[in-house]
Formats: structure tokens, sequence, C-alpha cells
């Protein structure tokens, strides 16, 4: 058939002339052949879902419409309109996409159109099958005979396709792990030093290098294609830095532990509960950003983004972790509420444990998002026996006191007898966070935060029951696919908690610890004397879409609120593999 007389058959054929714009089931088949690459690790709803549209490349759509007032971008003044609602209405061979809508101004490749021929050619042999021969016209039969020998090769070469990808999916169901769990991967190989400063003690740090890992491995679970089931697996090979600061300023957020224990990190269910509303259920290692945004670019969860526990986020969120419920409801576009209650000993039935009589965070946040490109969060936390991990030993008084007490030049002294490292603290805190993308290259954001905290106990005699009040802020600075696509700049610039109020009394036992350190480390167990600034930079360069490669540096002056001490100069490189 030539060029002319193949325009010819066009015009004198409603019925061929509407094939033209059978794209819904022929623009499927494209896609899914140029664009979709079946892997072993897809769950069963994706699956599913590639077989949806082999379907619509044999010509059986699951979007047949029955009539052309169905198709919401179709307008009766469309040029092609009547030659569409003929091939509707007599033939019944015409498919929208999902959505609605039918793209009539999509271009239409050599594949779709024998699609698109195929499919109508198998609906008219149904209507004279069925004895409706006189829907078909006789003109339209020849037209259509012609189109098929046309384009036997395309047709040939298609269903040869579709039996391959079928074969492929029937060969992945057979073989996959789980009907219903994929398996997700994440390495983190990193190298970390100090390259100057002092520790919380006034003494020179330890300038040796540190190699390590965070490793994790999540099984995702899904019974209905909306739901999440996460089970995490995780070691941990790099020690905290806190270890040889003696502060926890400055923390890397994928460090922790050296054992390399595997232990199960996090347990969680979530599933939504209407249109608006997801709730998520922990039964171990639930944090706020399971159910909660922190409102911050450059979170990656210590994967990605930022280097330190304070950069990642706000650290009033890490007041919120353990077991429990966390909901989150959008009311609309541009309201988002979040809900929640994590307990640290929830597994604990006993004394001053459990799920309400233990460690515990409670947090409120509303988040405002005016545009997809601007989030403000207003964020409440109630805690209870909790602190951030970041800022002065000060503002995290238990975990300074029990570092102070395992010193070995303390034992012996009869003054310590008695002290406890269990020191109940309540607390309130009050944060406000922002993200703002200004252009395509560039995200500023930040946060400001505000916390109260009342001592519940003396800490054995340590010292009498009192208040003390915690402040922090940050800018961030984030600059997306810079160099190249997929990488990312960070800058952080901020104040990581410093007790700024305080209004606790020490005791003799307080005095004679006081004594046993360098003069003046403890003083009062008061305000922060001094401010200290923590300045954060990397670059993240991705390597592919599974590995990235992050140098970074955190520059920590006066460490520990102490202008006494040096400043402390961390250096790393992260390297992260995702699989």
């Amino acid at each position: 058939m030539t060029a002319i007389s193949f325009c010819r058959s066009l015009l004198i054929s409603p019925f061929v002339f509407g094939l033209l714009a059978v794209t819904g089931t022929s623009a499927i088949a494209d896609e899914v052949l140029e664009g979709t690459q079946i892997k072993g690790n897809m769950l069963p709803a994706q699956l599913a879902q590639e077989q949806v549209d082999v379907d619509a490349l044999a010509g059986n759509s699951l979007n047949q419409v029955t009539s052309v007032s169905q198709l919401s971008d179709v307008q009766p003044t469309d040029w092609a309109f009547q030659a569409l609602q003929s091939l509707v209405e007599r033939y019944g061979c015409i498919a929208g996409y999902p959505d609605g809508t039918y793209r009539g101004n999509r271009a239409l490749t050599r594949y779709e159109f024998a699609a698109g021929v195929n499919a109508c050619l198998d609906r008219v042999n149904e209507l004279i099958t069925a004895g409706t021969a006189d829907l078909v016209g006789k003109e339209d039969l020849a037209t259509l005979g012609r189109l098929q020998e046309e384009f036997s090769a395309e047709l040939a070469t298609l269903r040869g396709r579709v039996d391959a990808l079928e074969a492929r999916t029937a060969e992945i169901e057979a073989n996959q792990f789980s009907t219903t769990t994929k398996l997700e991967g994440e390495a983190v190989f990193a190298i970390a030093g100090i390259a100057a400063g002092d520790n919380a003690l006034g003494e020179e740090v330890d300038r040796s290098a540190a190699l390590g890992h965070r490793t994790r491995l999540n099984l995702e679970t899904s019974f209905t294609g909306r739901d999440l089931l996460r089970t995490r697996l995780q070691a941990e090979g790099l020690e905290a830095l806190s270890s040889t600061t003696l502060t926890p300023e400055g923390d890397l957020a994928f460090a922790g532990d050296s054992d390399n224990d595997v232990s199960l990190d996090a347990l969680l269910y979530s599933f939504p509960l209407g249109e608006n509303t997801e709730v998520v259920l922990a039964a171990n290692s639930g944090a706020a950003d399971d159910f909660a945004s922190t409102v911050n670019f450059l979170d990656g969860d210590g994967a990605t983004g930022a280097l330190s526990a304070f950069g990642t986020r706000h650290p009033i969120y890490y007041l919120v972790e353990g077991a429990g419920l966390g909901i989150k409801h959008e009311f609309g576009n541009a309201l988002e509420l979040s809900l929640g209650y994590l307990a640290s000993d929830a597994a604990e039935p006993s004394e001053k444990s459990g799920l309400f009589d233990g460690a515990y965070g409670a947090l409120a946040q509303l988040l405002f998002k005016p545009s997809d490109r601007l989030n403000v969060g207003l964020t409440f936390v109630h805690a209870y026996k909790r602190e951030t991990g970041t800022g002065s030993n000060l503002a995290n008084p238990q975990a300074f006191i029990s570092r102070l007490l395992e010193e070995s030049s303390l034992g012996g002294n009869d003054n310590l007898e008695g002290l406890t490292t269990v020191i109940p603290i309540v607390s309130n805190s009050l944060g406000l966070e922002l993200s703002w993308q200004l252009s395509n290259k560039f995200v500023l954001g930040g946060w400001a935060g505000y916390t109260f905290n009342r001592t519940l106990s003396s800490g054995g005699g340590l010292f009498e029951r009192g208040d003390f009040e915690t402040v922090n802020w940050a800018v961030t600075l984030g600059f997306p696919d810079l160099g190249k696509e997929g990488n990312l700049a960070g800058i952080i610039v901020g104040m990581e908690p410093k007790v700024v109020g305080a209004d606790i009394r020490t005791t003799p036992a307080a005095t004679a610890l006081a004594a046993s350190l360098p003069a003046g480390i403890i003083g009062s167990f008061g305000e922060d004397r001094d401010t200290s600034l923590h300045i954060e930079a990397f670059y993240q360069y991705q390597v592919n879409d599974n590995i990235s490669i992050t140098p970074g540096v955190i520059w920590l002056t006066a460490p520990d609120h102490n202008s006494a001490n040096n400043d402390i100069v961390i250096g790393t490189i992260r390297t992260t593999f995702a699989f």
C-alpha cells in the first residue's frame, strides 16, 4: 500500500480515521515496551500492574469505554469527535488511560497503530460471531484487511514481545522471595576522624581515624497494595564520636555502636484510613519521621544528605522514639496534621516502665504547605525521661552524669555513693521548621526550638529538683543537582541545644564530683557558659542510581558551649550503597 492510497483509505472510512486516535490501548503498550523493566524484587501488586499492561497489549484493556463522553479531554468540537464516536458506538474498541483521559494529541507509532488495528479487528470478529455482522460495513472490512496486511510485521513483533513479557512475569512470580514481600538494602561505609580540637574536659582529642559501617536490610511487605509492614534488620560498626569528644555535639547520624551485632531495629505497620489519613503502628524503634515530616530537605536519615545527627533534623524530633502509634491526616493539599505517641520501654511490663509508666515522647505537628515548594512546620513535643542526644552535656544531663560516673578516676570516693544516672525529666518543646525551594537549584531551610525541662528527682542526692531551659537553631542551604543530576550539596550553620536558664541547686555530692574533674567542668550544673556554633558542609556525588559518595566536614566552635575548649574539626567520607 502506498502512502497516497493509505491516506485515501483514512479519508473514506470513519472507522479507520478513528484508529488514528486509538492510543488508550496502544499507548499503554508503547510505554510498557519502551520504558518498563521488570525486576526480581517487584511486589505482586506491581507484577499485577504489569499483567494489566500485558492485557492491554493483547487488546483486552481494562479501561474500555462505552460512550465517548467518558473521555474527559474529548469535546464535541474536536475534529476527530465523530470518528471516535463511531468507533465507540459501532465497534466498542476504544480505550482510555486509567485517569479517564484520551490524550488524542499524543504522537502515534507504527506499533501503537498496529495494536489499535488488532484490537478493533478482534472486536469486529466478535460482532460477526455474535450475529451482528450488519453493524460492520463491507468497506470497513476491506480497509481493515488492507491495514492488517500492511502492519502484519508490526503485529507479529508486538505479539512476540508480549509473549516474552508474559514469560518473564511468570518466571518472576514463580521464583520471587515472597508473594507479598520485597527486600531492600542499604549499606553505609564511612571513614571519620577528628583533625583538631579539645574534648569536653579540655583535653586534646585523639586524632586517629575510624572506618566503619551501618547496614540495614528492610523487608517491605504489602498485603493490599496500600499498606506496608516494615521489618528492619540493622548492624552498626562505627562508634559515636562522642566517646572521644565527650560531648554529643557533632555526632554523626550513621554512627552508634561498634559491636556489629544484628538486631531488629524497626518493626512497624502503616495503613490508610480513608483517603486522607495514614496510621502507623510501631512495635519497635519507631521514630517521629515515620509519621511526621521533619521539614528538612537535607534529612536522609544518615544515609544521604546531612552527615550529623543535628544537621539531619530538628533535635526535638529525637525526643519521640520507641513503640506506639502515629497518625497523619491531610486537610486538602495545604495542611497536614501529625499526632504520635512512642514509648521507649513499652515492652517491659515492670514498674516505671511499660507503655505509659516509662520513658515516652508525644508529638503534635501542623504542617502548612502553601505550595509544593514551601513547607512550614509548627511542632510540639511532650516527653518524659528522654533526651535529644545533641547539644551540650548540660542539655543531656542523664547521659552526661552517666558518663562522668563511669570515669575510673571517680572510684573510691565516698561522697559519690548512692548516686544514680536515672534522672526523670519531663520536658515540653516548641519548634518552628521551614523548607523553601526558591528554585530548582536552591533550597533554603532551618528551624528554631525551645525546651522547658523539669527534673523529678535529685539523682540520688546529686542536686535538688529544679528547672532548666534549652534553645537551638539552624539555617540550612541545599543545592540539588549541583554539577550533575542527583548530586546534592549542603551547608548547615546553627547552635546545638544549649542551656540558657537553670534553677538547679547542687549538693555536696556534686561538689565532690566536680572536684574529681578538671576545674570548672561542672560548675553549678546550671547554664552553659558560652555559645558553640555547628558549621557543616558536604557534597554528595551520585555515582549511579545505587551508589553515592559524600565527603564532608563539621566544625564545632567552643565545643560543649565552652570557649576554654579549642575548636573541633571533624572530617568524614561516607559511601552509601542502596540495593
